[in-house]
């Protein structure tokens, strides 16, 4: 009887003991899977990919502009991307993203350009400017769930919002009853807006490998015919996030996103084809 007494009381301390242990075990990996916000913000090196045709009077032919090649908008560039992640519960959660790029650069031209109802002039300085900004917004359900790792569906809005803008000395081309009509310009500017809401879906995981180091990965992929608006996109992602504090860490991640829209509704009415890809650097914190 003394014996059973002495093993329980052994047993009741060791469970005393390992319990408090286990609660303080969590490592600053584990503990991003569990705080209740996670904040990323950081700079993307990017090597982009623009080109496309807006129909008019003057692109018959339905001539595409490779930008990147036209007027060396693919150059490496800096980029900014931030990101929060609100675990209103452990399994579900409400996930903001936002990516601006904008480039601008001024190049002579070799032969004439159609925009439109706008030809530019072989020979001229054209100045052509891109805006690229992403918005997504995602409801997130981790339907597997494990001290180490999470799996999540992704579910939500995705925005992109490209502006296109074209200046330099053009002739303008308009139709009449008997038959399309040059008329001169000087320096004209012509911009286009493509915005283009489109569903997500997809999926996401993170899997602390280390008590220091945690891993990332998402992909998603769509496809839409809708309104006016024919179109697919996929944005695949991988990361690497060193905690080197119990709320911060620094990582190294690699994004590739590309999207093709035929739009026919608002300032733009033809096909543009845009994508980037690059390596970011950010700072991640939870809390």
């Amino acid at each position: 009887m003394q014996r059973q007494w002495l093993v329980q009381t052994v047993l009741f301390l060791s469970a005393s003991l390992v319990v408090p242990v286990r609660a303080q075990a969590d490592s600053p990996a584990e503990d991003l899977l569990n705080d209740r916000f996670v904040v990323a913000l950081g700079g993307f090196v990017v090597n982009s990919t623009i080109n496309g045709s807006l129909r008019g009077s003057a692109n018959t032919t339905d001539q595409n502009i490779d930008f990147d090649k036209q007027f060396g908008t693919d150059a490496d560039q800096t980029r900014w991307r931030g990101e929060v992640l609100w675990r209103i519960t452990p399994t579900q959660h409400l996930h903001f993203s936002y990516f601006n790029n904008d480039v601008r650069r001024t190049r002579p031209i070799d032969q004439n350009l159609a925009w439109g109802d706008y030809t530019f002039i072989a020979g001229g300085q054209v100045t052509a400017e891109t805006q690229f900004r992403v918005y997504e917004l995602d409801y997130e359900f981790a339907f597997l769930r494990r001290p180490n790792y999470e799996v999540v569906f992704i579910a939500g809005i995705h925005l992109d919002d490209v502006t296109l803008k074209l200046s330099g000395n053009a002739t303008l081309t308009v139709d009449t009853p008997t038959g399309p009509v040059e008329q001169a310009a000087t320096f004209t500017s012509k911009s286009n807006s493509v915005p283009t809401p489109l569903p997500v879906l997809g999926f996401r995981g993170d899997w602390a490998v280390s008590p220091h180091v945690i891993l990332d990965a998402s992909g998603e992929v769509f496809s839409i015919s809708y309104q006016g608006i024919n179109g697919n996109w996929s944005d695949l992602r991988a990361g690497a996030t060193w905690m080197f504090s119990d709320h911060f860490g620094v990582g190294l991640g690699y994004d590739r996103f590309a999207t093709h829209a035929d739009v026919g509704k608002g300032s733009f009415n033809g096909r543009l084809n845009f994508g980037y890809q690059g390596l970011l650097f950010y700072l991640r914190g939870g809390f």
